[in-house]
């Protein structure tokens, strides 16, 4: 395969930013098109970026080899799906959907359809993030704590606090799949949430416990006057001591990397990928959970 041909779904800020510029940035992959629900919105995209404006999502799906979703939760769990069923490759958005049910009805429909499917878990394509999860020995026990913090007022001003689904679910839904991931990484599978809180401005604190004994805490939140995003991981005790205080700077890089790994899978037949639906299904289960007990 020369080279990928890849439908956007969505035409906002983070598809023009990320998706798109790191589509004409890749060598092996080629925008096709753009749908979005404004098409006023798709025609600006496609002015920059190249391709074509799709008024039907099927038309686009019939077009290309993958389709990257840049999209609301609710609009990618009915739309992924259709494009599983015709075979297409998948960049998916974090959340994987608006609810757990709609999160395990995409999961479902990419496992049966046997697609490669991988999420824009940012933090998990960053080369120095990557690094540092290689030296963390594997197999935290119980004599090993973790903690993250994400703090960022991103909801408070910018290109993203006009998102009517951020504004509505706050940083567990939009920070959340990134810190979890992270965390289920470093410290083993989580397999429970020990308590959780919710107070204002949308600050999340909740405890985690990991396979092995390991337990960690999170604090993050999108509504704090903090410029720039404070994000920070540790991890202390059996497992040694681990200092991780910075994130992507470049979030074109990272989605670079995921492209990378995308056409490869596309050109060796590869529908295997840690990062998939079903681990976006994963961490919803994880943040419905933390949902419940914060009340």
């Amino acid at each position: 395969m020369s080279e990928l041909r890849i439908g956007l779904a969505g035409a906002g800020p983070w598809a023009r930013r990320v998706h798109a510029a790191g589509m004409a940035a890749h060598p092996r992959v080629r925008l096709a098109g753009v749908w979005s629900r404004r098409r006023e919105s798709a025609e600006q995209l496609v002015a920059d970026a190249g391709g074509r404006v799709y008024d039907r999502f099927a038309d686009l799906v019939d077009d290309v080899d993958a389709v990257a979703f840049a999209v609301p939760p609710g609009v990618q769990a009915e739309l992924v799906p259709l494009a599983a069923v015709a075979g297409r490759h998948l960049i998916l958005e974090k959340p994987l959907a608006d609810s757990q049910a709609g999160a395990r009805a995409v999961a479902a429909a990419v496992e049966a359809a046997g697609v490669y499917s991988t999420m824009m878990l940012t933090l998990r394509f960053d080369p120095t993030i990557r690094s540092w999860l290689d030296g963390i020995p594997a197999g935290a026990g119980a004599d090993t704590v973790g903690s993250m913090r994400w703090l960022s007022g991103s909801l408070l001003g910018g290109p993203y606090a006009a998102s009517p689904w951020r504004a509505e679910h706050g940083a567990l839904l939009d920070v959340g799949p990134h810190v979890i991931d992270l965390l289920d990484a470093t410290l083993g599978a989580v397999t429970g949430v020990d308590w959780a809180h919710r107070a204002d401005p949308d600050l999340w604190r909740f405890g985690l416990s990991h396979a092995g004994g390991a337990h960690s805490t999170v604090m993050l939140s999108s509504r704090l006057p903090v410029d720039p995003t404070e994000v920070e991981i540790a991890v202390f005790g059996g497992a040694g001591r681990h200092l991780l205080t910075s994130r992507p700077g470049d979030a074109r890089a990272c989605y670079a990397v995921l492209l990378d790994e995308l056409v490869d899978a596309a050109a060796t037949g590869r529908s295997c990928s840690p990062y998939g639906a079903a681990r976006g299904l994963h961490l919803q289960e994880i943040i419905e959970r933390v949902r419940e007990i914060a009340g």
